[in-house]
């Protein structure tokens, strides 16, 4: 029997939180990676990562040099993958009811009751994510002023075989981590939250809060999952977040699900 808390904030809909645990964890990866077998979506992932890299491109052909800011556009996937995640878990949540889940089904989060705090939503993290550039570039700039590498070789021996290179990377590495968690304990929750019932932004923000807190070692486990996965598949020029990003979207559809539930009114869902 799970042991849980309610949650109702400025007298909105109640939330019932419950206790979760590794095991959990494991449950719904094991029911992402089915919702991506039954229905792979990496042909719009691959599509997006392209576009990313093909702004790359442009910039490199317009005299830019972007290879300082390519390890921080790495770790800034995690600040907006929460954000492209919305459509998949769109597709986990009809696939559940017993709905048709084709891909084209993403884009019926533009038409979701919550669509409104989904947007204010992506805004935030857009705005995160291009403070978290800014604020890397100008890291660099501190440590290295206007020395630019002139190919990924350099930038690693920069970066790697330097005292400037190493205090660059640990204060790099402790910034993005207060970035990421932010992002993670607002979101990891409250966008499913918002793809399954019509609640305002802070009454989603408040009830993931609420998760993370009430099982902060396992839900540390998680993030610390994300990270890794999403690290790792972008080592091969990005071409793995075709498929970790579909599947972990739809393994936070499950451990929401698994996380808490509407309960008032006599309602449960």
């Amino acid at each position: 029997m799970r042991a849980h808390t309610d949650v109702s904030i400025d007298s909105g809909p109640h939330f019932e939180i419950r206790n979760i645990s590794l095991i959990d964890l494991r449950e719904s990866m094991r029911r992402g990676l089915d919702d991506f077998f039954a229905r792979p979506t990496h042909g719009i992932f691959i599509t997006l990562i392209y576009a990313l890299v093909a702004v790359f491109a442009a910039l490199i052909g317009l005299g830019e040099n972007p290879l300082p800011l390519v390890f921080p556009l790495i770790s800034g996937i995690a600040l907006i993958g929460p954000l492209a995640a919305c459509g998949l878990y769109e597709l986990s949540r009809r696939r559940e009811a017993g709905l048709d889940y084709a891909w084209w089904y993403v884009f019926d989060v533009f038409r979701s009751p919550s669509r409104g705090a989904i947007a204010l939503m992506g805004l935030v993290l857009a705005v995160l994510f291009m403070t978290w550039m800014m604020t890397a570039q100008a890291l660099y700039g501190a440590y290295f002023g206007a020395e630019q590498p002139e190919n990924m070789l350099a930038l690693l021996q920069q970066v790697m075989t330097t005292s400037a290179g190493w205090q660059l990377m640990m204060s790099g590495l402790f910034i993005g981590f207060l970035y990421s968690v932010i992002v993670f304990v607002t979101t990891v929750v409250s966008l499913p939250l918002l793809i399954h019932h019509k609640v305002g932004l802070p009454h989603a923000v408040g009830v993931s809060i609420a998760v993370v807190l009430k099982n902060w070692k396992t839900m540390a486990a998680w993030y610390l999952l994300v990270i890794a996965m999403v690290a790792l598949a972008a080592v091969p020029l990005f071409i793995g977040l075709a498929i970790v990003v579909p599947v972990l979207g739809h393994a936070t559809w499950h451990l929401y699900r698994r996380s808490c539930r509407r309960c008032d009114s006599g309602l449960e869902q």
